[in-house]
């Protein structure tokens, strides 16, 4: 690659690193790095690295990723394992946690390592795909540099558009629930106008810091309705060799379904760790993610 050929289209490119050694490091591709005397800068990234006051702690990150992991989907969990078995829908349980979390661990050594091939503080979820694409040594895959940033920008709107539509439905049949009998029936599209405001308040708060006791009042709720359900799921038990153990193959697609819609975490690991005190906390066998 010549030393003035651009690596992506728009791409500002500035002042670069060295490879350390002449040698591949374990999991690193010598051979894709950029040009002596050049860097690549993501010029579409306006996120500005957040100021020291407004980082969030160990504890605060926990939290968040606690809030993000653990929400309606667990209420679902029951019909799940109903499409799979008990003993194949709880392994495959604990396969899918496993997968998931060792995606999160890659998604984070990936995105180090591009802060480090590009001179970046950090780097958003869309700018870890936008830099994969440009430091590539295939040429056909940095010209898709920018088109691979759209469509996960693309994609991560849609997913997060549902799960709150989710949210939303949920909320509101519950408090339909509720009131009805009280005040009589009550269309539960009012009740999604009527949380429809405080959501749009809490949307419009960017810092994780001040979203920290809000995430944490939360989880509290969360644990106490659990527990409550758990009373009442726990009484009269049927025996276990009485449920199936695993169930047939055009069940499981609903099981697989159910169970991911429960593994929602992965889009909030690279913004809870653009704005921790200690990033490198994240990781590690006794780390943040895997504490959490």
């Amino acid at each position: 690659m010549e030393e003035n050929e651009p690596l992506l289209s728009g791409v500002l490119v500035v002042n670069s690193y060295e490879p350390d050694t002449d040698e591949s490091k374990e999991g690193v591709a010598s051979d894709i790095y950029i040009p002596s005397g050049s860097e690549v800068i993501i010029g579409k990234n306006t996120t500005k690295e957040p100021k020291a006051e407004y980082k969030i702690s160990n504890t605060d990150t926990i939290i968040h990723m606690v809030k993000f992991n653990i929400g309606t989907g667990i209420l679902a969990m029951p019909d799940a394992i109903k499409n799979s078995g008990l003993v194949v829908g709880n392994i495959g349980l604990v396969v899918m946690a496993t997968i998931c979390v060792h995606c999160m661990h890659i998604l984070v050594n990936t995105s180090k390592e591009l802060c480090r091939r590009t001179n970046q503080p950090f780097l958003t979820y869309s700018d870890v795909v936008e830099a994969s694409f440009a430091t590539s040594s295939n040429p056909r895959l940095r010209a898709l540099a920018s088109t691979a940033r759209t469509v996960i920008d693309v994609f991560i709107c849609i997913t997060q558009l549902g799960i709150c539509c989710v949210y939303i439905v949920f909320i509101s049949q519950n408090l339909q629930q509720i009131f009805d009998s009280y005040y009589g029936e009550v269309n539960y599209h009012i009740y999604m106008a009527i949380i429809l405001i405080p959501m749009l308040v809490l949307a419009n708060i960017k810092n994780l810091k001040h979203l920290s006791p809000v995430s944490m009042l939360s989880n509290i709720l969360l644990f106490t309705g659990l527990c409550i359900i758990s009373y009442y799921i726990f009484q009269d038990l049927p025996c276990t060799w009485e449920r199936k153990t695993a169930a047939t193959f055009g069940q499981l697609p609903l099981y697989f379904g159910t169970a991911l819609f429960a593994f929602t975490g992965i889009n909030v690991v690279l913004p809870l760790e653009n704005q921790m005190k200690s990033p490198t906390d994240l990781k590690g066998w006794n780390g943040v993610l895997n504490t959490s």
